[in-house]
């Protein structure tokens, strides 16, 4: 425990000075240890919030990190928040509801999220729904529950906040889970729950049981229908042709309704309610991110009145907006909800912010920066790391080196081996506090900057490196099939192929009886009126028909002219398929230079490249590196959109194959481009013995 700790219990207003920029997670972790009703962070904006969770992860991982994030729209918008992000603050609400005092619990929040209200504590309290094996349940009860809190129906399951039906099975992916859950009815008893990955819809393991939250604020019960109906005619006057009145009105949720979520409830309350005695911390920037959130409210308030007047007179729709006071915490609020708590300012100054309070010197001073070693090389960077590391020992500080992602340490790791500075790499903060202390230790942890406290010492990535432009994980793509995956994806009419029996017409569900059970079927109707039922367990048989509709013939049932036809395409794809096989095997059987990396200096120039790889990135480059190391002929298409990282795939093959004597040349289409990438290839390969030139019609 950090030592001032044990006396601030007695502060009910106090200002934590000295707190350099990456200690403020250590700190953390240590005041929602300490606080019995645990700790508030109002953060500045989403990227810090990202930051503190995943530090404060590494150094407090017994600490319970719930996260509220703002929503990801503009005040007053026409779009509701996204799924994920609606997830994440209804799954902190339920647990805070649930439980509002506990040791041990930091709540991370944004000044954008804590302005806004939220609705009343009483109301989140139980409101998720408990499956487990072996549990009797009506399917189309939990199927209405999930229309009820925000779920929405899919032909497939991708995304947080859907569902897809199809028969006894019913896939879910719960509000806040990392992965979707597959329940297995039979008739009302739910007899599994399987996990299952969103991409290739295959099952990864089993769960006994599975809490199911909801996914929007709103729930469309009849109360609360019958609540904003009132409301908005109260509020707004006399409503007509007003498709959010209708939309609610009928049970049906509306884009953006989320906006008027006052008129949802008979009162709304604030974060604050759901912490009654936790300890509410913030930096000396939060005034100015309150600020911003408040001005942001009000131009947009006073631009959808504006509008509104404008709507009236041309008689365009109308958007009524919700008074900003019922939908957020006025500016006159915050002191008074700020003063029934315990309130902790951090600083990275020597002295407390104005009306802070008591100042506590914490002693935690920046790390050093080697901005001027890096402009020598990183040749010269590194006795200076050996030095400032020797020193930080002799003042009896642990040191750690943190890197932004495993890659990225891996090959610092190797860079500062090479150059004689001897590093341990380990994965948790119990291994390196464990650890002898005059060992350097390197980390994972996404600090922006090192810092110096009472026995620890942090040199972050960015101190060696210099500035990472770090670029947010991208989800993979997911193919779209042609295969269907629920029955409601079809409507009738639309033509089908049955692998076996060829194309039919989809004409609806209808319930057989075989073998003394009801089964739900798919009717389809082939030539001369022959019908076709396929259980609905067994719909993955069945695909689209990919082609224009019009003229189609329907396959008469028992023919043989489907599987003829079969037949001649799988010969022709053989026939493709062979003169694929030859072009390939002539490539292979074709020798080629081999290349191989450099040790270390290969890994210096990847430290140059000032992002963070995405994994189709990292895949493309071991890709190229390994055909380019086993001397066969190269035959690869690299895919991206703008911005995604195909150029850095380039430079990388380029400097391999340059610096094993070999001359590269890289065309681009256009004169511009070509001068584009002059400049970026010089200022990548600037300080090694190659020499880059461009040539173009003007050169």
């Amino acid at each position: 425990m950090i030592p001032f700790l044990k006396e601030w219990p007695a502060l009910s207003r106090f200002a934590l000075t000295g707190v350099a920029v990456g200690y403020d997670a250590c700190l953390l972790g240590d005041l929602s240890r300490t606080s019995a009703g645990g700790v508030l962070h109002v953060s500045s904006d989403d990227v810090q919030l990202a930051r503190l969770a995943e530090a404060v992860a590494f150094f407090a991982p017994d600490v319970e990190i719930l996260e509220f994030p703002a929503w990801d729209t503009v005040p007053y918008d026409r779009a509701s928040p996204h799924a994920e992000i609606v997830g994440r603050r209804l799954e902190t609400l339920s647990r805070l509801a649930d439980q509002p005092v506990k040791a041990g619990r930091l709540i991370l929040t944004t000044a954008r999220a804590v302005v806004q209200r939220v609705p009343a504590r009483e109301t989140m309290v139980g409101v998720h729904l408990n499956l487990a094996a072996g549990d009797t349940l009506d399917p189309a009860s939990l199927i209405a529950f999930l229309d009820r809190n925000g779920y929405g129906r899919a032909e497939q399951v991708m995304e947080s906040g859907e569902y897809a039906v199809r028969g006894g099975i019913i896939d879910v992916f719960p509000s806040g889970a990392t992965d979707p859950t597959r329940l297995d009815f039979f008739g009302d008893s739910l007899e599994s729950l399987r996990f299952f990955d969103p991409v290739t819809q295959r099952t990864s393991g089993t769960s006994e049981a599975l809490v199911v939250r909801p996914v929007s604020e709103i729930r469309l019960s009849t109360e609360a229908i019958a609540t904003f109906r009132s409301g908005y005619r109260e509020l707004f006057g006399a409503v007509t042709d007003d498709p959010l009145y209708e939309a609610v009105s009928a049970g049906r949720r509306f884009p953006g309704m989320e906006h008027w979520l006052p008129l949802f409830f008979d009162g709304l309350d604030t974060l604050f309610a759901f912490v009654p005695e936790a300890v509410v911390s913030f930096d000396a920037a939060l005034p100015e991110g309150l600020k911003a959130a408040w001005d942001q409210v009000a131009e947009y308030y006073t631009a959808r009145r504006a509008a509104e007047r404008s709507s009236l007179k041309d008689g365009s729709a109308v958007y009524h907006a919700v008074p900003p006071e019922r939908l957020f915490i006025t500016e006159d609020e915050w002191p008074r909800l700020l003063s029934s708590h315990v309130v902790a300012t951090m600083t990275a100054l020597d002295a407390a912010p104005e009306g802070a309070g008591d100042a506590v010197a914490v002693g935690a001073l920046p790390g050093r920066l080697f901005a001027e070693a890096r402009t020598r090389g990183f040749d010269a960077v590194c006795p200076e790391i050996a030095a400032y590391i020797a020193e930080q020992h002799a003042e009896e500080r642990r040191v750690l080196i943190s890197a932004v992602t495993a890659g990225s340490r891996d090959r610092l790791t190797a860079l500062l081996r090479d150059h004689g500075v001897p590093v341990q790499v380990m994965n948790t903060w119990a291994e390196a506090s464990a650890a002898p202390s005059d060992v350097t230790v390197m980390v994972v942890v996404p600090l922006e900057c090192g810092f110096r406290a009472p026995g620890l010492c942090v040199i972050a990535e960015q101190d060696i490196l210099g500035d990472r432009l770090a670029q947010p994980r991208r989800k993979k793509a997911r193919k779209a099939e042609n295969f269907i995956v629920d029955a409601s994806a079809l409507a009738e009419g639309d033509l089908v192929v049955h692998a076996e029996h060829g194309i039919g017409r989809y004409e609806g569900l209808e319930t057989v009886t075989a073998g003394g059970a009801p089964h739900d079927c798919v009717r389809l109707l082939y030539a001369d009126g022959d019908k076709l039922f396929v259980p609905v367990e067994n719909i993955d048989v069945l695909s689209r028909y990919g082609s224009v509709d019009a003229g189609v013939a329907l396959d008469r049932l028992g023919s043989p002219a489907w599987q003829a036809r079969k037949a001649r395409l799988k010969q022709r794809i053989r026939e493709m398929a062979e003169q694929l096989i030859k072009t390939a095997a002539a490539r292979q059987i074709r020798v080629a230079e081999t290349f191989t990396p450099p040790e270390g200096l290969y890994d210096e120039f990847c430290a140059r490249f000032p992002y963070t790889e995405t994994e189709d990135q990292l895949k493309a480059i071991e890709d190229v590196l390994a055909d380019l190391s086993v001397g066969r002929a190269m035959d690869r298409l690299v895919c991206g959109d703008v911005g995604f990282g195909k150029t850095e795939v380039a430079l990388r093959a380029a400097f391999v194959a340059a610096m094993a004597g070999m001359q590269v040349a890289v065309v681009v289409p256009t004169t511009l481009l070509a001068r584009q990438h002059y400049r970026g290839f010089r200022e990548r390969f600037a300080g090694l013995p190659l020499k880059v030139e461009m040539l173009s019609r003007l050169v």
